[in-house]
């Protein structure tokens, strides 16, 4: 091969790896492996499975290293590239009547306006992909290399409706690789972004069905609401959901999940949280959820939360130093969420005062006047709403407390930057409060509400947040 092409800059050597003990450093460039091309991350992974492998390195001084590595069958050489995909991202084909990015208001990071449909990132983060931009070639080596699980938007399984859906006109035929995936034995989750009067009702009802004779490799399909902001001038028309309509998608689903549990041990179709909520109803048991395959796509979600925070909440209550505890803990603080969750919070915030009488919580939906106020997820909430806001109250003379506790969602991923690029320091000097950001499991949540000395704190990429911290240990 050209030892001139596919170099992938090495960013970063894990300390104790095979590449350390080689003496591999970052900046250097990794040219091949076993004298084969690598394409991306896939190749890459791929081709350092084996026992014995041949790595060439072309090193900062232009010298060229051969290294012939013995290693067990899985270990990892403990490499880190520039480019985390090792080649470009795939962008969007499409022009999807749904699509949230065709929805955001202008001026805003120039990231936020690509649409990615690469099934790579379907792998490393969980991406929804349609394959439309995929070919037979591309769907055989995700069979050849088993990379799973893999995660499709299929929205429909009607090729006309999904065409029109997707503005593709090669959307429809490209549902055949569900039945090649299928047959490669590997493993899928499905999503139905969900349209009023376009792919609900009969529509619906369709797909569930089709895609059934895909399990249990396709193992689970997820339907959400689509998520209509205020910025839809000259888009396709799209409706929010009745009580009474969301409803009906909840009963049409749960009409379907026995049939399939009793047959293969999984309800594989499932409502998004967001259609409970709308419908005013309770959250499906935890069993329901199949052990919560789509978490992190609005499903099971909240019936997590519900659960985890009842055992913490009572782990607190019987633990040896529930007294002292009782006691002890005296504060008022404020809690912000998005109006979806809002009921929720407001329960657990009663319950919390109820146990620990000393608790002051103040509970507040922020309105989403960025995106317009159909939007009531806490994860689309921005900073300068978040201020605004909570600035009026002040102004009012309430007392919001010394601490603002937000769910962690409301930041950017592994950063203290809320979505308009806003940072927790400008909360916290716009609001003159302690911002404390708490991942969404409920034991978290009752941690964060009785120990007052929480702050985040970098561990690798991302935020961790820590309950035992002591000021004066930084001083």
């Amino acid at each position: 091969m050209n030892r001139n092409e596919n170099k992938h800059v090495i960013k970063e050597v894990y300390p104790g790896s095979i590449a350390e003990e080689l003496e591999i450093e970052p900046g250097d460039i990794l040219l091949s492996i076993n004298h084969e091309k690598i394409g991306d991350i896939f190749d890459y992974r791929y081709l350092i499975k084996d026992e014995y492998i041949e790595v060439l390195i072309r090193k900062a001084n232009g010298e060229e290293w051969e290294l012939e590595i013995e290693k067990g069958y899985d270990d990892d050489l403990g490499l880190e590239f520039d480019n985390g995909l090792m080649s470009d991202y795939r962008s969007c084909s499409n022009q999807c009547i749904f699509c949230f990015i065709d929805q955001m208001p202008p001026g805003m990071r120039e990231t936020l306006y690509f649409k990615d449909d690469d099934s790579r990132l379907s792998f490393l983060q969980g991406n929804y992909i349609t394959m439309t931009n995929m070919k037979d070639q591309d769907i055989d080596r995700i069979i050849r290399m088993q990379l799973a699980p893999i995660n499709i938007s299929v929205q429909t399984t009607n090729p006309e409706l999904r065409c029109k859906m997707l503005h593709n006109r090669f959307a429809g035929e490209k549902l055949k690789y569900l039945k090649k995936l299928y047959d490669g034995r590997v493993e899928m989750n499905g999503q139905i972004v969900c349209c009023k009067n376009v792919n609900d009702g009969p529509e619906l009802e369709r797909s569930i069905r089709d895609l059934s004779q895909y399990l249990p490799f396709l193992r689970s399909v997820s339907v959400v609401p689509a998520g209509i902001t205020k910025y839809r001038e000259g888009l396709f028309p799209i409706e929010l959901y009745t009580k009474e309509e969301a409803g009906e998608i909840i009963d049409l689903i749960e009409s379907h999940q026995q049939e399939y549990y009793d047959r293969y041990g999984l309800h594989f179709i499932h409502a998004s949280d967001e259609w409970y909520i709308t419908a005013g109803r309770d959250f499906p048991t935890e069993e329901r959820y199949d052990g919560y395959i789509q978490l992190e796509n609005g499903v099971g979600m909240m019936r997590m939360f519900i659960d985890e925070f009842g055992e913490a909440l009572k782990e607190a209550v019987h633990s040896d130093d529930y007294h002292r505890l009782r006691e002890s803990v005296r504060r008022t603080l404020t809690i912000a969420t998005g109006k979806l969750t809002y009921p929720t919070i407001c329960d657990f915030a009663s319950r919390m005062m109820e146990a620990f009488p000393g608790l002051t919580i103040h509970v507040y939906w922020i309105r989403n006047d960025f995106f317009g106020e159909t939007i009531t997820v806490s994860g689309l909430i921005t900073g300068q709403d978040l201020i605004r806001q909570l600035k009026e109250r002040q102004c009012q003379g309430e007392d919001l407390g010394a601490v603002l506790q937000i769910p962690s969602n409301m930041l950017r991923m592994g950063e203290a930057v809320f979505l308009d690029d806003l940072t927790a320091a400008d909360v916290e000097r716009e609001l003159g409060m302690k911002l404390v950001a708490v991942d969404s499991g409920g034991k978290e949540f009752v941690e964060a509400l009785l120990n007052p000395a929480y702050r985040m704190e970098r561990d690798n990429e991302n935020f961790v947040y820590i309950k035992a911290y002591d000021r004066k240990e930084e001083e």
